[in-house]
């Protein structure tokens, strides 16, 4: 075992500490990865606000790439040396899911079985199993996806939670293929990547909605062909006013929020997809939506799990685009930063000021 320095949320909605961890040798399955990158993400938020369970201490990072500096007993997919990106969905290839060639629904996913520590022996919840605000962690190897070692690890990082979020919500949730139209409200970080996927899948129009100019702007970077400020204009009009009247193939809805939701609703087509990867809190409803509306509109209404991505199949593919130039993924990264001003981090975060700020090591 080794002792790290590592980002902890002690308590509900108390600052985040920087503390010394224990980190165990890898056991079986298990792999333990010098993380040179990781990404603040509104996840992380939401696990310090309380927001995904109550199980405190928590170990508060998820988004990461690194070096494997060890493997236990009987791993094969990866070794000492590798560069990877960490996932959230190691698959078990035994679920029901994995059974039907689902994979990426996997309801079995894989974490480390050893508990990372405090000094004093309490036990460390890691986010989404991972906990990668630290020099080192303890994941499962299957979260470790090889990817080419020469990627920029700030950039390749984030492709382990938000970026692939977005991609997957267009490419593999919503079905995005060539000449559909398709409209993100929510450009942040998701949302952003949702208009990156659209583009690369090609599109036509991909329309961007935020209230906030400077996402606009990078939306339209990332190949949004029309923008609008919501602040000033009704989404769902001008939605269907850029569509010939009728509303987009695919509309992404990246915010989590009630009304957003249903603006997405009322700006698809006749047949129209919605898909929902915003996260939204447990106390969220959608209220005052008519049964009939659902019914005589058709289509359909999903939500993204992690862009319903297999990080084996996408992740190494994702990277080959970034490395030739094809997706854009250095105007994800707003800014690079240490450890210790992650808390700083998620108040710029909650003021829209960054895409990603991200923690290097």
């Amino acid at each position: 075992m080794q002792q790290v320095k590592a980002v902890i949320a002690r308590a509900e909605g108390a600052p985040v500490e920087i503390v010394t961890i224990t980190v165990p040798d890898p056991g079986p399955g298990e792999a333990v990865v010098r993380v040179q990158a990781c990404g603040v993400c509104h996840t992380d938020l939401h696990y310090r606000e309380g927001g995904i369970n109550d199980e405190f201490p928590f170990l508060l990072g998820h988004e990461a790439s690194g070096i494997v500096e060890a493997v236990g007993p009987g791993v094969t997919e990866v070794e000492p040396g590798d560069f990877v990106v960490l996932n959230w969905r190691a698959v078990c290839g035994q679920c029901r899911a994995c059974r039907r060639a689902e994979p990426w629904y996997c309801f079995n996913t894989h974490n480390a079985k050893q508990k990372m520590t405090l000094e004093d022996g309490t036990e460390l919840t890691p986010a989404l199993g991972i906990g990668a605000f630290a020099e080192k962690t303890l994941v499962a190897a299957g979260q470790c996806t090889k990817v080419d070692p020469s990627a920029r690890p700030a950039a390749v990082g984030l492709l382990g939670c938000g970026v692939m979020a977005g991609i997957g919500a267009a490419v593999n949730t919503g079905g995005v293929t060539r000449g559909k139209s398709v409209a993100v409200i929510g450009c942040g970080g998701v949302g952003a990547a949702a208009i990156a996927g659209s583009a690369l899948a090609g599109a036509n129009p991909i329309i961007a909605v935020d209230i906030d100019a400077k996402k606009l702007a990078t939306a339209t970077r990332l190949g949004a062909t029309h923008t609008v400020d919501s602040s000033a204009t009704d989404p769902v009009a001008a939605i269907q006013e850029l569509t010939g009247g009728f509303g987009a193939d695919v509309v992404i809805e990246a915010v989590g929020r009630p009304e957003t939701w249903k603006q997405a609703f009322y700006a698809r087509d006749l047949a129209g997809t919605v898909v929902l990867v915003g996260v939204p809190t447990p106390q969220m409803r959608i209220p005052d939506l008519p049964l009939i509306d659902v019914f005589g509109r058709g289509g359909a209404l999903k939500s993204s799990w992690y862009g319903d991505c297999l990080p084996s199949r996408d992740f190494p593919m994702l990277v080959d685009l970034y490395q030739r130039g094809k997706l854009d993924l250095d105007v994800f990264v707003s800014e690079e930063i240490a450890l210790t001003d992650v808390e700083a981090a998620f108040n710029r975060m909650q003021r829209g000021e960054v895409l990603r700020s991200v923690v290097i090591l």
